[in-house]
């Protein structure tokens, strides 16, 4: 049986959505709702890291094991390094990083992603993707595009279109090509402890600066990331207030 842990990172601020850890989905904080999500999966252990005493209080009430963390870390997978080097966790554990505003997101994609890493002890990293389909969602910046090779490890993330099938998208109005198979990255990892010690060390790469995207920084450092096709469609978090009224209406149905 693999042994991993889950670690769920939950900051309090939020440009869009402040205190958004706290907000309520029927009846209930979200950070509750995403550890009621993992807690029964077979990890060996779920932890909240929170930079909040509210949220930390908030998690206690419910048993959640829970670690008050720096105000300042800049990303979410320092946050994490803070949790393994606190509690001394091994190199070669599996952490796997669950987003705090993802109250609906689904167990088995937790599953999949620590198993693919175990399975691959070349890699630091495993990673999800879905298929896109639609030229909307290629074109959309805020829909992250991955590319890989045939081993199923990725080239490159971007906010733009990848790879740029250049008769296609230069045309008015711009087509998808048939030629072109685009993939969206889903922000869920497994990481080993290992490389969390060595991705605190690194500054942030050009293309992490310029992309507002922090796995560039292991690509530009020579980690490789292993993407897999999610075994099932994710829904989406919740970043802005239409999200939050279209989760908290699925929990009420």
């Amino acid at each position: 049986m693999l042994r991993y842990s889950v670690i769920i990172p939950a900051r309090f601020a939020s440009e869009r959505l402040p205190g958004k850890p706290l907000l309520d989905i029927a009846g209930r904080p979200m950070i509750q709702r995403v550890y009621e999500q993992v807690r029964d999966l077979g990890a060996q252990r779920v932890i909240v890291a929170t930079d909040h005493e509210d949220i930390k209080t908030v998690c206690e009430k419910v048993g959640a094991e829970v670690m008050l963390t720096s105000p300042n870390h800049p990303s979410g997978t320092d946050r994490l390094e803070e949790v393994v080097s606190a509690l001394d966790f091994d190199e070669d554990e599996i952490v796997v990083n669950v987003q705090g505003d993802e109250p609906l997101i689904p167990a088995a994609l937790i599953e999949q992603v620590a198993h693919n890493l175990a399975e691959h002890p070349e890699a630091g990293i495993a990673t999800l993707c879905e298929r896109i389909h639609d030229l909307d969602t290629v074109l959309n910046p805020n829909a992250v595009k991955v590319v890989f090779d045939e081993h199923g490890f990725a080239s490159y993330f971007s906010r733009a279109p990848i790879p740029y099938a250049r008769n296609a998208l230069t045309e008015v109005p711009p087509r998808l090509s048939s030629q072109a198979e685009y993939y969206r990255h889903i922000g869920m990892y497994a990481y080993r402890v290992g490389f969390l010690r060595q991705y605190v060390q690194w500054l942030p790469s050009m293309t992490e600066r310029v992309e507002k995207l922090e796995q560039l920084r292991a690509l530009s450092n020579g980690v490789r990331i292993h993407i897999d096709l999610a075994c099932q469609n994710p829904p989406t978090g919740v970043d802005t207030a239409a999200d939050l009224e279209r989760v908290r209406k699925q929990f009420k149905a």
